[in-house]
């Protein structure tokens, strides 16, 4: 008999909250026993106060935890690979650390030596890989595979859709059928439905993804469906509450002005507080630029930021002097990129080379957090196949933002159109923090920088599609 769970959500069962309880709190555990070695202020408290100093701090420590492991989606069994697991988890146990370890030294007026939370640290990162090696194998020994239906209009939906075939996702998505929507009623598929448990849907019409969306509410169906650019724009709707119907108010985007304002005020110090950390590493960048062939250690490019303003980015060069010698604006095609040099290359593998921003950061041509800017001229091809592209340009351009932190060097731009737009309509202080820190945990992501096929790969793409529906037709 199979004992194993259907349906089980990430957090609706009992057993698997309670694995992640569990490593929360020997997580804090481990804290508070090396904490007890560190506490250099509470050698003049009385016990009675140290005692509830040291609660306090513990306690601080693990509310940071809590919300770093959210931030990180640190405990999201099953989708993701168990070396991922582990390295949100520890970059969520150092921000944590480093926070709290600060906050002290502020607060009692006097630089402590860190050193004892190296150890700390170590044994954090052991029971993280332990952690996440068994209770990523127990989710899969309760949780049943889902029988799995794709539908999809063409081969750019399928390719979209590439994820739920590769690991880990396979292990929990058993794709049995795939139905390729050609404008058919949604009764007339609705049969060959009842046989799954859950539905991926991409490149459906508008009354197709109603039905499908409401078939797998009533049917207890898992449903994954790839929006369009009016149904991303739609989640950050107002609802009216002055007429008699559920009315809905869509408009550009508007954020209020006190968080404008926190917002560059934040852009100023963390762009100023970077530049001087930073600045080491820069230099060492810059001589190395400057030695390997001679050539400018800077690569100025103009980049469109809010309401389609000009501005010239700055960025440490990675390429050859001479890589767009015939001035044809291209994208990178990633490691495989001929046109890249050596440093440029080891730059690129942690994003150094996009550190010089931080001075279009200081001076507002950028923000910390928003849409990646990109070129007049490639935006101009882009908007060819996607009339809503300049919808991006609603806010101030960014260092990071959605598409990087969630998508892929290479993620298409009608991907990352959904992904700004994502950010846009959800814009607040604590999204900003959580793509910062997340951005952080990317860094050192391989996937996230890797390059499109060649520089027209999707433009030629989407003239192909193109092309098919119109002989369809």
């Amino acid at each position: 008999m199979d004992f194993r769970v259907k349906h089980v959500g990430n957090t609706n069962s009992v057993q698997l909250r309670l694995i992640k309880y569990l490593h929360w709190l020997v997580t804090v555990g481990i804290f508070f026993v090396f904490w007890l070695q560190f506490r250099y202020p509470e050698h003049d408290l009385h016990f009675s106060r140290a005692f509830r100093y040291n609660i306090f701090i513990t306690l601080g420590f693990g509310v940071l935890l809590g919300w770093f492991n959210k931030a990180f989606n640190s405990y999201t069994l099953g989708y993701f690979r168990i070396r991922s697991l582990a390295f949100s988890q520890c970059l969520a146990d150092f921000f944590s650390t480093v926070i709290i370890y600060l906050a002290v030294t502020v607060a009692w007026f006097k630089i402590y030596s860190p050193w004892i939370f190296i150890p700390m640290l170590l044994v954090h990162t052991v029971w993280n890989c332990i952690w996440s090696y068994h209770a990523n194998g127990y989710y899969f020994k309760i949780v049943s595979r889902y029988h799995t239906v794709v539908v999809y209009r063409n081969r750019d939906d399928l390719r979209r859709f590439g994820d739920i075939s590769g690991k880990p996702m396979e292990r929990l998505f058993n794709i049995e059928e795939y139905i390729q929507y050609n404008g058919t009623d949604f009764f007339e598929i609705e049969g060959r439905l009842a046989a799954f448990d859950c539905i991926f849907a991409a490149g459906v019409n508008p009354t197709m993804m109603n039905a499908l969306c409401k078939y797998c509410a009533e049917k207890n169906v898992r449903g994954f469906f790839l929006p369009h650019i009016g149904d991303v724009i739609m989640c950050g709707a107002e609802h009216i509450k002055s007429f008699t119907s559920p009315i809905f108010s869509v408009r550009r985007a508007t954020p209020q002005y006190e968080f404008q304002v926190v917002k560059r005020l934040f852009d100023i110090f963390f762009s100023l507080v970077f530049i001087v950390f930073t600045a080491p590493i820069m230099l060492v960048i810059a001589v190395a630029v400057k030695a390997y062939d001679g050539g400018p250690v800077f690569y100025k490019q103009v980049r469109l930021t809010k309401d389609g303003k000009q501005f010239k980015i700055v960025k440490f060069r990675s390429m050859r002097v001479d890589a767009e010698k015939d001035g044809v604006a291209r994208l990178s095609t990633g490691d495989k990129d001929p046109r890249i040099t050596p440093i440029g290359r080891l730059i690129r593998a942690v994003r150094f080379d996009e550190l010089p921003q931080l001075w279009n950061i200081l001076i507002g041509d950028m923000s910390v957090v928003g849409p990646r800017p990109e070129r007049p001229e490639i935006a101009e091809e882009y908007r060819k196949y996607i009339p809503g592209f300049d919808l991006r340009l609603q806010v101030k351009a960014g260092l990071t933002g959605y598409a990087q932190v969630y998508g892929k060097y290479n993620t298409n731009p009608y991907e990352k159109l959904e992904f700004d737009l994502l950010y846009i309509n959800q814009m607040n202080i604590v999204t900003d923090l959580e793509l910062m820190f997340n951005t952080f945990r990317i860094l050192f992501s391989r996937e996230s920088t890797e390059g499109v096929e060649d520089d027209t790969g999707w433009l030629k793409e989407q003239e192909k599609n193109k092309e098919e529906a119109v002989q369809t037709r």
